[in-house]
């Protein structure tokens, strides 16, 4: 099968740069929204069941990792604050339940923030999506 998707509805595409990233974010996929877009942890599936896109067009590389390092920081903060002014708290186990907390977070956010930046680069046409858009699917200019 070639690298093009087959012909949708227009109902079912996505009819805005948000909508495809909030499928993408919700691991489904962001052309269609019919089905997943991860085969298991962080790899995102060769093709679309529903569509047939190839996502293996994607280049998300660090941008995904570093959008969730970077809430994983704001959301942190107060917490860390919060904890730190604990007197009575060894050292020890504030920095047990800061790292615990921290990877905890990081770990929810990654998956949904490659699948956010992979729609995003099928979206505007990035990478190996060069011709296939989303954006070019909609109609939108």
């Amino acid at each position: 099968m070639p690298n093009a998707a087959l012909p949708l509805d227009p109902a079912i595409l996505p009819h805005s740069v948000w909508n495809a990233i909030g499928r993408g974010a919700s691991g489904k996929c962001p052309r269609c929204g019919g089905t997943h877009l991860f085969a298991g942890g962080l790899k995102p599936i060769e093709r679309c069941r529903m569509c047939g896109q190839n996502w293996t067009l994607h280049a998300a590389d660090d941008f995904p990792p570093y959008i969730a390092i970077l809430l994983t920081g704001h959301l942190m903060a107060p917490v860390i604050i919060g904890i730190g002014k604990m007197e009575n708290l060894p050292e020890w186990a504030m920095m047990l339940i800061v790292v615990t907390i921290a990877a905890a977070l990081i770990a929810a956010i990654l998956r949904p923030a490659k699948g956010g930046v992979i729609a995003l680069q099928w979206w505007l046409g990035m990478q190996g999506f060069a011709g296939h858009s989303g954006k070019a699917e909609a109609g939108v200019a």
